[in-house]
């Protein structure tokens, strides 16, 4: 089993969109761009309802990086997702993950969960977008847009990991013979 490293180069995959076309990888997002962003999402998650703004602007405000969100929660299907789609408005790129085979490889259990890589697929971030307090308390922590300033301008980062939490990609009742 292959383990994933922050620092070091991670699999590429090949997904398509749920609106049909060609396939597109890692190596799509980053072309010519100096990064990327993949974020596991769910049009189900309620967790996900929160950054549907921040993903819609997400090439707007940061114009050197790729950006895809990958769906790959279990029962979710692309003709959900792209009502989803429709009815949120959203207008980022949404690759469908079939078997959940992405996510298992790249150790994701839950949604969101956000990669930050260089132009050589290296990760340099993986974790939350911020600790889902909202943003007018006190308590509120960005995580991935420190990552990816730091990135952008040549620092070291100084947080490369943070514990996710949001929605099961499987959860046992997925997997239970009869429904409980």
């Amino acid at each position: 089993m292959e383990i994933q490293e922050i620092g070091k180069a991670v699999t590429d995959f090949s997904l398509r969109p749920v609106e049909g076309g060609e396939p597109r990888g890692l190596s799509e997002l980053l072309a010519g761009k100096r990064g990327a962003v993949v974020v596991f999402w769910s049009g189900m998650c309620s967790h996900c309802v929160r950054y549907d703004a921040y993903f819609n602007n997400f090439t707007v405000q940061h114009p050197d990086l790729g950006f895809a969100a990958i769906a790959s929660r279990f029962g979710e299907t692309p003709e959900q997702i792209q009502a989803v789609r429709t009815e949120r408005k959203l207008t980022f790129p949404i690759l469908f993950d079939p078997g959940a085979a992405v996510a298992k490889a790249w150790f994701t259990q839950q949604t969101p969960r956000s990669f930050l890589f260089d132009a050589s697929r290296t990760l340099l971030y993986r974790g939350a977008i911020d600790n889902f307090k909202p943003e007018s308390e006190p308590e509120y922590q960005v995580y991935l847009e420190p990552a990816i300033a730091q990135f952008l301008a040549g620092q070291s980062l100084t947080r490369t990991e943070t514990a996710s939490f949001g929605c099961a990609i499987q959860s046992v009742y997925y997997i239970l013979p009869n429904p409980l």
